[in-house]
C-alpha cells in the first residue's frame, strides 16, 4: 500500500535531520546548515550537507531526506524505514483500507490521464492547426528546446477534439472531466465540453514534477486571457507555483536564486536566460500556503514585480500578508523591474546583466515596506504623520517573534524620524574645554539606588519617565526618537507616549518654516491631553505619590536630562542600549559635536545603572516608605 503524502509530510516534519544523521556522521555547523564528512563514500575533506529537509554530497551526488537516509544507511526496506522513523516520532502508520486504495488509485489516474493530455496537446502545437500558437512562442523569443523542456501545448479548437484524441487510449469523458480538462455540457445530459479551447498550454506540475493541471493563454481577443484549470483532487490553486519543480532542483544544487514572479511568460522567459530558480502564483496574488512552499526551499527568496500600480498593490498585499509569517529564520526581499517592462522585456533588451541588476538592488522586507506604506501618505500634516506613525507600529505588531517585531519596529520608526527630521544648521567641531575656556566635564553620574521590592516594577518607570517629560515638555526636542522607540505598558502608559509624541510633531512642524526648534510650552501640552481624553491618564502619572525629584517643576535641565535617560536605559533593556550606545558612537565619529557627545555620555550611564541591577525607583520606595512611617 502507498502510504498517504500527508502522512509521509507529517513524519518528515516530526523527524529533524541533523540529530538523525548526527547519529552516524560528526556533524559540524556550516551558516544555516549542518556538514561534514560523507558516510556513502570515503573522504577527507567535508563535502556532506545537511538542511533542514534534505541531505546532499557534493562528492558522490547522494542525496535524500530522512527515510531515504535510514532505508541507505540501515538496508531497510521503505516500509520499514517509515514504521522504524514513525515509532520514533510517535506516530502511527495509516493502515490499509480500501477506501484509501481507491483514493490512491484514483490519484494515479489522473496524474497518467493529465501526462497523456499534455502530450496530445504538444502533437496539436507541431500541427498545422497549432501554428499560430507556435509562432506566438517563438515571437516571445522562446526557442525550442525551451518549450520542449516546459511542455507547451495547443489545446485545439474545443469540440470534444481531445476527447477524440484519448479515446482510443481507453480513457474516458469522465476521467477527462475529473482531471479538469472537461465539463458537464449545460442542458446536455451526459455530455461534456473542453474546458480549455483556442489556448497556448502550459503543464503545471507539483514539486514532484507530476502534472496536475494546465494552464492557458487564449490567442487574439476574448476574456480571461488566462485561464487555470479548476480544483480537482490532486491540484489545488492556492497551494501550487509554476515552475516550483524545476526552481527546487536549481536552488537545492546552488545554480540559482528563487525568485517569484507573476506569470508563466515570466518563469519561462527567466529560465531560458539562467535564472532557473523563477516560480510564480497561477494569477493570483502570493498566498500564504505557497509562500510556506517557497521558504521550504529557501529563507529568502525574492519577490519581483512590475514597477507599475498593479504590481505596487500585488507588493503591498504580500508585505501585509508576510508579516505574521516571518520569522528571524525566514524572511523576504523585494525587487521591483523598470516600468512598463516584464523580464523577457528586459532581458530581451538589455541582457541577463540587467536583470541580475534588478535582484542586487532587492530591498529586505523591513525597507520595502515602509516605501509601500508611505506611498501616498498625506505626511505634510500631523494627523497624517501620527497615523502614518502609528500604521509603521501596528505593521512591526504583528510579527509573532517578540524580539524580531521589536527590531522592526525600530527599524520603521527610526527612518520615520530620519525623514522627517529637519535639516540640523552646522556647528564648529566640538573640543573638550573649548566652551567658556573650562575644562570638559562629564555631567554628574546619580548615585547607586539600592534595590527595589517586588512590585510592578516596569509600570512604575515607565509613569516616572512619563513624569519628567510631562512636567519638561522641552526634553522632546532632544529625546523624540529615544521616546518613540519605547514600548511602554499598554494602558495609560502608551497612550500619553502616542499622545505626546503627536503633539510634539504637530509643534514641531508649526515652527520648522521658521527654521526654530519646536516651541513647547507646559499649559498648551495640558490642554491637548485634555482635548484628546487624556486627563485622567496625566492625573495618574503626576498625582502619583514619591515621583523622581527630576519631574517637579523647579529640576534644572541637566538634572531633568540625567532622570529622563536613566529611567529610558530600564525601559529600552540591555541588548537594545548596547546597540543605541554602538550608534550613538558612530554618530560622534561623524559629527563630533556637543549634542552626540552628550548622548554617548548618558547612554553609557544608563547602562551603567542598568548593570549595577538599579531600577530606579529607590528613591520612591524611599519616599514611601518614609511617609508610611510613623
Amino acid at each position: 500500500m502507498a502510504l498517504p503524502p500527508n502522512f509521509l509530510d507529517e513524519l518528515r516534519a516530526r523527524t529533524p535531520l541533523a540529530p538523525l544523521i548526527g547519529r552516524r556522521v560528526r556533524l559540524a555547523r556550516n551558516g544555516r546548515q549542518w556538514k561534514g564528512c560523507c558516510p556513502f563514500h570515503n573522504e577527507k575533506t567535508p563535502s556532506f550537507y545537511v538542511y533542514d529537509d534534505h541531505y546532499h554530497c557534493f562528492g558522490c551526488g547522494q542525496h535524500g531526506d530522512a527515510i531515504g537516509f535510514t532505508m541507505q544507511t540501515e538496508g531497510l526496506a521503505f516500509r520499514e524505514a517509515v514504521e522504524r522513523l514513525a515509532g520514533e516520532a510517535g506516530l502511527e502508520v495509516p493502515r490499509e483500507s480500501p477506501r484509501q486504495v481507491a483514493k490512491e488509485a484514483r490519484a494515479r489516474d489522473l496524474h497518467d490521464v493529465l501526462q497523456v493530455a499534455c502530450e496530445a496537446m504538444q502533437r496539436r502545437l507541431r500541427a498545422p492547426e497549432g501554428r499560430a500558437a507556435l509562432d506566438y512562442l517563438r515571437g516571445r523569443g522562446l526557442t525550442e528546446e525551451t518549450i520542449a523542456r516546459f511542455g507547451l501545448g495547443w489545446s485545439g479548437a474545443g469540440r470534444g477534439a481531445l476527447a477524440a484524441d484519448l479515446k482510443p487510449l481507453g480513457i474516458e469523458p469522465r476521467q477527462l472531466a475529473e482531471a479538469g480538462l472537461t465539463k458537464p455540457a449545460e442542458g446536455r445530459e451526459g455530455a461534456y465540453n473542453d474546458f480549455f479551447y483556442n489556448r497556448v498550454m502550459f503543464p503545471i506540475r507539483d514539486r514532484r514534477g507530476r502534472i496536475v493541471s494546465f494552464g492557458g493563454r487564449i490567442l487574439g481577443e476574448g476574456q480571461p486571457k488566462y485561464l487555470n484549470g479548476p480544483e480537482t483532487d490532486v491540484f489545488s490553486k492556492r497551494r501550487t507555483l509554476y515552475g516550483l519543480d524545476m526552481a527546487r532542483e536549481a536552488v537545492f544544487r546552488g545554480k540559482a536564486r528563487l525568485v517569484v514572479a507573476e506569470g508563466y511568460m515570466d518563469v519561462i522567459a527567466l529560465h531560458q536566460a539562467g535564472f532557473e530558480g523563477a516560480v510564480a502564483p497561477l494569477g493570483t496574488a502570493l498566498t500564504a500556503e505557497q509562500m510556506e512552499e517557497v521558504w521550504r526551499i529557501t529563507p529568502e527568496p525574492v519577490l519581483c514585480l512590475d514597477g507599475d500600480a498593479a504590481g505596487r498593490r500585488a507588493a503591498a498585499r504580500t508585505s501585509e500578508m508576510v508579516l505574521p509569517l516571518i520569522g528571524t529564520e525566514r524572511t523576504l526581499h523585494f525587487a521591483t523591474l523598470p516600468q512598463g517592462q516584464d523580464p523577457d522585456d528586459l532581458i530581451a533588451k538589455k541582457g541577463a546583466p540587467a536583470f541580475e541588476a534588478v535582484l542586487a538592488s532587492a530591498k529586505p522586507l523591513s525597507v520595502a515596506i515602509y516605501d509601500l506604506m508611505a506611498e501616498g501618505r498625506p505626511l505634510g500634516t500631523p494627523e497624517g504623520r501620527a497615523a502614518f506613525r502609528n500604521d509603521l507600529a501596528a505593521a512591526a505588531g504583528r510579527i509573532p517573534d517578540k524580539s524580531l517585531a521589536s527590531e522592526y519596529r525600530s527599524a520603521l520608526l527610526n527612518r520615520f524620524f530620519e525623514s522627517s527630521r529637519p535639516p540640523r544648521p552646522p556647528r564648529p567641531p566640538f573640543t573638550p574645554g573649548a566652551r567658556k575656556g573650562a575644562p570638559f566635564r562629564p555631567p554628574p553620574r546619580l548615585p547607586p539606588r539600592a534595590a527595589p521590592e517586588a512590585g510592578n516594577t516596569r509600570l512604575q518607570q515607565a509613569r516616572c519617565l512619563l513624569a519628567i517629560t510631562l512636567a519638561h515638555p522641552w526634553l522632546l526636542n532632544e529625546v523624540e526618537e529615544a521616546f518613540a522607540l519605547l514600548e511602554l505598558p499598554h494602558g495609560p502608559p502608551s497612550a500619553l507616549q502616542a499622545a505626546l509624541l503627536a503633539w510634539h510633531a504637530g509643534r514641531a512642524l508649526t515652527d520648522v518654516s521658521e527654521g526654530a526648534a519646536a516651541s513647547l510650552d507646559s499649559a498648551d501640552l495640558v490642554d491637548h491631553l485634555n482635548a484628546t481624553g487624556l486627563e485622567e491618564a496625566r492625573a495618574w502619572v503626576m498625582g502619583a505619590p514619591g515621583l523622581p525629584r527630576e519631574a517637579s517643576p523647579d529640576a534644572q535641565p541637566a538634572e531633568t536630562l540625567d532622570g529622563w535617560w536613566h529611567f529610558f536605559g530600564f525601559l529600552r533593556g540591555e541588548g537594545a542600549l548596547v546597540e543605541d550606545l554602538d550608534a550613538a558612537g558612530r554618530d560622534l565619529v561623524a559629527a563630533n559635536d556637543a549634542a552626540a557627545q552628550s548622548r554617548v555620555i548618558r547612554l553609557s550611564q544608563a547602562l551603567s545603572a542598568l548593570r549595577r541591577g538599579e531600577t530606579g525607583l529607590e528613591a520612591e520606595l524611599e519616599s514611601g516608605a518614609e511617609s508610611a512611617s510613623p
